[in-house]
């Protein structure tokens, strides 16, 4: 049983799969600041300086309108649009990101495959030279 473990534990889909999750951990961070930090402030001064992620609807008589939406949420229910909104725009960064990062790589392995094909083996041409001999 141990030895399955460790077949299973050392198989390269896991460890890829394992790099991939510590690598996409990693990058959550770097993705959050440049959403946050460089493109947010953009779509700010687009939309002329509207903070989406403080709005939100008043689902009780509790919650006053103009608090902060962690506030308003301390004080009851609220129906928080621009929260929604703030994030799907972030989702739709971090995707275009990402299509750019893979189309970059499917880009180098195109580039990479078509670089040089490698000679056959030398035991292929011998037995291709036998081949064309046999047939004279």
């Amino acid at each position: 049983m141990i030895k399955e473990f460790k077949e299973f534990a050392l198989k390269g889909n896991l460890i890829d799969m394992a790099v991939a999750f510590v690598m996409g951990a990693a990058f959550t961070k770097f993705s959050t600041s440049f959403i946050e930090d460089l493109i947010m402030p953009f779509v700010a001064k687009i939309s002329s300086g509207a903070d989406f992620s403080n709005s939100y609807i008043s689902l009780s008589d509790a919650v006053p309108s103009g608090l902060a939406i962690a506030d308003a949420k301390k004080l009851g229910p609220v129906f928080a649009w621009g929260n929604f909104i703030t994030v799907g725009i972030n989702f739709l960064i971090v995707a275009f990101v990402m299509f750019l990062v893979v189309k970059a790589i499917n880009k180098l392995k195109k580039a990479e495959a078509a670089a040089a094909p490698a000679a056959p083996p030398a035991q292929e041409v011998l037995l291709t030279e036998i081949r064309d001999l046999l047939k004279k």
